[in-house]
């Protein structure tokens, strides 16, 4: 039997993998396996759903139709989205879009222009 990680929001040793993700039962929380095992020599590299490295100031589209909480409508497939910015949280972009605001997306639904 493999040791799997444990997880990175609870801390809990129960996690265990569904496909290609692994899933914490206590909290709830789901990361991908291949994520599981960050580099510890350099700094973290993000990457668009296509595999391209992303950078602060790149601009990249949304790939996926994307509902916004509270009711504020929703953010087209093909939206461009210029200029944006790296931050180390659970939504790995801050950036504005024109009649939406100020927001955070994951790189798993963006694709770099």
């Amino acid at each position: 039997m493999s040791a799997l990680p444990a997880c990175s929001k609870c801390n809990s040793e129960f996690t265990y993998e569904d496909g290609a993700n692994l899933v914490c039962p206590e909290c709830g929380h789901e990361w991908s396996a291949t994520a599981a095992a960050p580099a510890e020599d350099g700094p973290r590299v993000y990457r668009d759903a296509a595999g391209n490295v992303l950078q602060d100031g790149d601009t990249v589209t949304v790939i996926k139709d994307l509902k916004l909480k509270g009711g504020g409508g929703t953010v087209k497939m093909g939206t461009k989205v210029k200029n944006i910015r790296l931050v180390d949280s659970d939504h790995d972009i801050d950036c504005k879009i024109d009649g939406f605001g100020a927001m955070s997306l994951k790189t798993e639904f963006v694709k770099k222009v």
